[in-house]
């Protein structure tokens, strides 16, 4: 049964509720500790990258199936000032502030899907999913 909740990104104590309730979400969906951890840290990522470098947003927190599978897809939004350059972005070790810039290129390997959109002015969404 397909489920969704949306849940403000504005602070580092959104931060913590998201990485919760996508534990939650992944616990509900039957995944082993391990993908847990690895939803998790992803969407810990991708959460403390909105409120940082977005200027805030939301994270949508999603049950989702196919073929067969189920999984669980967050989608994090913000109006941020975007990413000019994506690709140059996704590489390990390049950051727009001061992080180790392992946050998108880290949240994609622990994902099995990973998608990014965003552009200069017109603010950023990234969604990851892992499946059970």
């Amino acid at each position: 049964m397909a489920w969704s909740e949306t849940l403000p990104l504005r602070s580092s104590e959104d931060v913590v509720t998201v990485r919760q309730r996508v534990r939650m979400a992944a616990d509900r969906e039957g995944f082993r500790l391990v993908d847990q951890t690895k939803i998790v840290t992803a969407a810990s990522e991708i959460a403390r990258n909105t409120v940082i470098y977005g200027g805030g947003g939301s994270a949508t927190i999603e049950g989702v199936e196919k073929n067969g599978r189920r999984g669980v897809r967050i989608t994090f939004e913000d109006n941020g000032p975007g990413i000019a350059d994506i690709e140059l972005a996704m590489k390990d070790g390049w950051t727009s502030g001061a992080g180790l810039g392992l946050g998108l290129s880290g949240a994609k390997r622990l994902s099995n899907e990973f998608e990014i959109v965003s552009a200069p002015g017109k603010g950023t969404r990234v969604t990851l999913t892992r499946w059970r």
